[in-house]
């Protein structure tokens, strides 16, 4: 059986090891410079920044918000190791909980098109492929554009 996750907001002295566990997870990119994805975060709603503790050692994460139409979750990450032990829906559902509590009627995420194993378990959890196309454009480089 694995240990209890124990969730709670993210706390500044959790940057370095929310970072390498974004890292393990392959969720780093160039253009995206994870420490100033938090700076930014925390400005905005940062009691939906998560972490998930096991025996006091951060093993996933979860960065969530919403602006008043939809909500939106970014950052969805659990290490390698532990992975399966329900760490992941258990972060997905404070995540759609607390969304709830603030009136959100809908949760919008995105997935690279690649990773079929989180499209996988986001169909499992019931969300579902919008007909949408998604668009972006930076406005403040973070890195090379990738």
């Amino acid at each position: 059986m694995s240990e209890p996750l124990r969730i709670r907001s993210f706390a500044a002295s959790d940057e370095e090891a929310v970072v390498a566990l974004w890292t393990a997870c392959d969720l780093v990119r160039p253009w995206n410079d994870p420490h100033r994805d938090i700076a930014r975060k925390l400005t905005t709603q940062p009691e939906m920044f998560l972490v998930g503790e096991v025996a006091r050692h951060v093993v996933a994460s979860v960065m969530a918000g919403y602006d008043g139409h939809r909500g939106w979750v970014n950052y969805l990450a659990v290490d390698p190791a532990v992975r399966g032990a329900g760490y992941a829906r258990a972060l997905m559902a404070e995540v759609e909980r607390m969304l709830t509590d603030r009136g959100c009627p809908k949760l919008s995420l995105q997935i690279r098109s690649a990773n079929e194993g989180v499209i996988d378990f986001y169909a499992a959890l019931g969300y579902a492929v919008d007909p949408v196309v998604s668009m972006g454009k930076r406005l403040i480089p973070d890195g090379p554009v990738g």
